[in-house]
C-alpha cells in the first residue's frame, strides 16, 4: 500500500474535530453572568432575612441618596415662622430649587445653614431681599419697602407690626436678606446688622426652599410663593 492511500486511510478513521474553546481576545460572558449570579446568590443567602433584608438596605440607600440631593426633611423648632409653620411642624426641603441657575426668591421661605451668622445651625426664615436690593422699614403705613416699592406682608403673625426696629439696608450680590413671619419673636437679620456679613446669609449657604408641610397629617399642604412682591422692580429702581 503506498503512501498516500495509507494517509487517505487514516484521515477517514479519524474522529471529526472538536469544536474550538473561545479564543482569549473573546470573554467568556455567559460564564461571566453565571457566576455573578452565584455571588449575588450566595450574597443574598448570607443575610439574615434574605431577599427581606436586601430589599431594606435598598430602600435605606435610596432615602440617604433622596434626603442627601433632592428633599430633605426638618422640624420647626421655634415660632419664628408662625403662622406659616409652627412649632414642631415637619417640612420637606426642596434641595434641588436652586441647583439649576435659580436662586432664592423674595418671599420664599428658605433653610439655610447659619453657622458663622445667626448661630452653628440650620434655620428657617423669608427671603425679604436678594442681592442688589435695598430693603427699608418702614414706611408711614408700617410697611416694609423693597426697592422703594411698600410690600403687605399677609403672611405675619396676627398682631405683629412688620418690625419694630427701624433698618435701611443694600443686600450685596450673593446674599439674602432674612426675616421671621412672627417678627416679635424671631432673631433673623434684624438682629445681627452690625455683626461680621451685617446679617445678610451667603446663597452658597442656603439649603433649599420649603416646598411642603409633610406633617402632622393634618397641615399636610404644599408652599407657595406669595405674590406680594410681583410689583417690586428690579434693584436700581425708584428708592423711596
Amino acid at each position: 500500500m503506498d503512501t498516500e492511500a495509507q494517509h487517505a486511510e487514516r484521515d477517514r478513521s479519524s474522529p471529526p474535530p472538536e469544536s474550538t474553546p473561545a479564543s482569549a481576545g473573546e470573554p467568556d460572558t455567559e460564564g461571566t453572568e453565571e457566576r455573578s449570579r452565584s455571588v449575588f446568590a450566595s450574597f443574598v443567602a448570607w443575610l439574615p432575612g434574605g431577599r427581606l433584608t436586601l430589599g431594606a438596605l435598598f430602600s435605606v440607600v435610596v432615602l440617604l441618596l433622596v434626603t442627601t440631593f433632592v428633599v430633605q426633611p426638618y422640624e420647626i423648632p421655634s415660632g419664628s415662622m408662625e403662622p406659616t409653620f409652627r412649632v414642631g411642624d415637619r417640612i420637606l426641603v426642596n434641595k434641588l430649587a436652586y441647583r439649576f441657575g435659580s436662586g432664592p426668591q423674595r418671599g420664599d421661605a428658605v433653610v439655610f445653614d447659619g453657622s458663622g451668622y445667626f448661630g452653628d445651625a440650620d434655620y428657617v426664615k423669608r427671603v425679604a431681599g436678594v442681592g442688589g436690593d435695598r430693603v427699608v422699614c418702614c414706611d408711614k403705613r408700617g410697611r416694609i419697602k423693597v426697592n422703594g416699592q411698600p410690600v403687605d406682608e399677609p403672611y405675619l403673625f396676627p398682631g405683629d407690626k412688620p418690625s419694630k426696629v427701624p433698618f435701611d439696608v443694600v443686600v450685596p450680590d450673593g446674599r439674602i436678606f432674612v426675616l421671621g413671619d412672627h417678627r416679635s419673636d424671631s432673631s433673623d437679620s434684624r438682629d445681627h446688622l452690625g455683626s461680621p456679613g451685617g446679617g445678610m446669609i451667603p446663597v452658597d449657604d442656603v439649603i433649599g426652599r420649603a416646598d411642603w408641610i409633610a406633617w402632622p397629617l393634618g397641615r399636610w399642604t404644599s408652599l407657595k410663593r406669595p405674590d406680594v412682591y410681583a410689583r417690586v422692580p428690579a434693584p436700581g429702581g425708584t428708592h423711596g
